[in-house]
């Protein structure tokens, strides 16, 4: 599977904690990220990620355009609700696409376990169901 992960400044401590814990998972999927969590996540782990610009830099938009073109089969977004970032218009889009393209998210800690939970068991192989 592809994964794409994002997290917000004050969650990546968060992302990193989750990374670590499920690292075997991870690392038997392709793992992409924006900038800074992906480089933060692979010093922390040893994950083989694919990197993007920055979130701030257009990051979430180049996931946001991979999830367009179907190139992304679930997303960890760690979002942090109680400070508006200014891009949050942004983050609404790259949720509408995961909602468009039947795209599983997780925009917490307790979905997130959900979802690797179920990737592990092989739960979530559903493109080859509907298609």
């Amino acid at each position: 599977m592809n994964i794409a992960l994002i997290a917000h400044d004050e969650k990546k401590e968060l992302m990193i904690q989750f990374c670590i814990a499920y690292c075997g998972i991870l690392s038997r999927n392709n793992i992409c990220a924006t900038g800074t969590t992906g480089k933060i996540i692979s010093e922390a782990t040893g994950l083989e990620i694919t990197g993007f610009l920055a979130g701030s830099q257009g990051g979430d938009q180049q996931i946001a355009a991979r999830i367009a073109c179907n190139e992304i089969d679930m997303l960890l977004f760690f979002r942090d609700p109680l400070n508006p970032k200014p891009n949050e218009p942004n983050d609404m889009n790259l949720l509408r696409l995961c909602d468009m393209h039947n795209i599983p998210v997780a925009t917490n800690i307790a979905t997130a376990e959900v979802l690797i939970h179920g990737l592990e068991r092989g739960d979530l192989d559903w493109r080859n169901i509907i298609k």
